[in-house]
């Protein structure tokens, strides 16, 4: 099996009543969510603990000494033993290594990528015969043209960074029971795009370019900024393809499909973007992902004893190697913090939404995906009579936690 020249991006799902099943549970998780939030909110399950409730959540997120990030192992296999800031704790390296990141991915840089990333989709979908396919056709294609030009990491030679991108990224974070056969791939994955980003970093110094994120990088290594070296420039621009275009294509499209199943959020959404209102269009967009959120929660690794909810009724001792997930979905359907949490409204708060982590790991790229994910979607909520394809086409298909396929139609 040779993974490297691969194009199929995803890997095969589970097919017949297997699918089914898992489709149910997804489709369920809601309501055992609602039942947990009101008579459990800090469930164990053995060595598994599931924390609910809004306020709970957060605890979770924002207490780094007692719940820790587990990313570091894979994280390991993925950067060959190089430390990358998305698996270390509360430390002087972690602070150095975010800051010199900042030196380089900068604010300033957001409305280009924004411009960029709605053009690119304008052209797409004026090229479309009336019919487009929202997850690979649209989202992904311009999620990773655009992020893989300003990191400045191209597609290597006789590979597909979005099929190496993502079957990393389902490594880290979507396999918690360790997949063999994905292991197998990532063990060629891996190294490949370590290599093609050293590639790159030298054909970068004999041959400067472009401004993008890279060439930023070596130009603070040329001023002799701590965090830049070969190898930390490899790990950080490998950390950001992994982390980050491989998400739009699983949150954008399933934003899409809750809009569809109400016409008003709908018909709201094309008003806005037929109007311009990108800001109003982000409160669409945002909120139709809180019905629909990247992942159920996210784990942390209990370091020491402590306890959830302190001082509250449903106060839980945790002992130190358990694994907390904490729910950000159900946390953004908690009715003790969202008014009305059922309700779809475009002009929430920000406070309520939880979409990329909170405190120490919320996600770097958070201003990027602010910027540009809701512009993916812009273009086509312009064209009119926007509808679902017939049949199965136009219902989102769903692969494990990856969106698979969603089309539609317009005049």
């Amino acid at each position: 099996m040779n993974a490297l020249a691969s194009r199929e991006v995803l890997r095969p799902g589970k097919k017949g009543i297997a699918r089914w099943i898992e489709g149910r549970v997804f489709a369920l998780m809601p309501y055992a969510f609602a039942f947990l939030r009101r008579w459990k909110p800090v469930a164990k399950f053995g060595g598994m603990v599931l924390t609910s409730r809004y306020d709970d959540v957060k605890e979770v997120f924002g207490t780094d000494p007692v719940f820790g990030a587990p990313y570091k192992p894979k994280l390991d296999v993925i950067m060959g033993g190089e430390p990358f800031f998305l698996g270390m704790a509360d430390t002087p390296l972690y602070h150095r290594d975010t800051d010199a990141m900042r030196t380089v991915v900068r604010p300033g840089d957001l409305p280009g990528l924004a411009q960029k990333a709605e053009a690119m989709a304008e052209a797409i979908v004026a090229a479309a015969p009336g019919r487009i396919e929202v997850v690979d056709t649209l989202v992904r294609r311009v999620t990773f043209s655009v992020l893989g030009d300003y990191f400045g990491v191209p597609d290597p030679a006789g590979g597909d960074l979005r099929v190496w991108g993502t079957r990393l990224f389902e490594f880290q974070f979507a396999d918690p029971k360790g997949d063999p056969a994905l292991r197998a791939e990532v063990d060629q994955i891996a190294p490949a795009l370590r290599a093609h980003i050293d590639r790159e970093i030298a054909r970068r110094k004999a041959a400067p370019g472009k401004d993008d994120v890279l060439s930023r990088c070596l130009a603070q290594q040329k001023r002799g900024v701590p965090g830049f070296s070969d190898v930390e420039i490899r790990t950080n621009l490998m950390g950001f393809i992994v982390g980050g275009p491989p998400q739009p294509p699983m949150v954008v499209p399933q934003a899409m499909e809750q809009l569809l199943r109400r016409p008003k959020a709908l018909a709201g959404a094309q008003a806005a973007a037929r109007s311009g209102d990108d800001d109003l269009l982000w409160g669409y967009v945002q909120e139709a992902m809180r019905f629909d959120p990247l992942a159920p929660g996210l784990p942390r690794i209990v370091l020491a004893d402590g306890v959830i909810a302190r001082g509250t009724a449903h106060a839980a001792v945790v002992k130190a190697g358990d694994t907390v997930l904490a729910a950000f979905a159900s946390a953004m359907m908690d009715p003790r913090r969202l008014a009305d949490p059922a309700r779809f409204d475009p002009h929430r708060p920000a406070s309520d939404y939880i979409h990329f982590g909170y405190d120490l790991h919320q996600c770097f790229g958070r201003h990027i995906n602010r910027a540009t994910l809701h512009l993916m979607l812009k273009p086509l909520l312009k064209r009119p009579n926007l509808r679902r394809a017939p049949g199965k086409a136009g219902r989102l298909a769903k692969n494990g936690p990856f969106a698979e396929a969603l089309t539609l139609v317009f005049d």
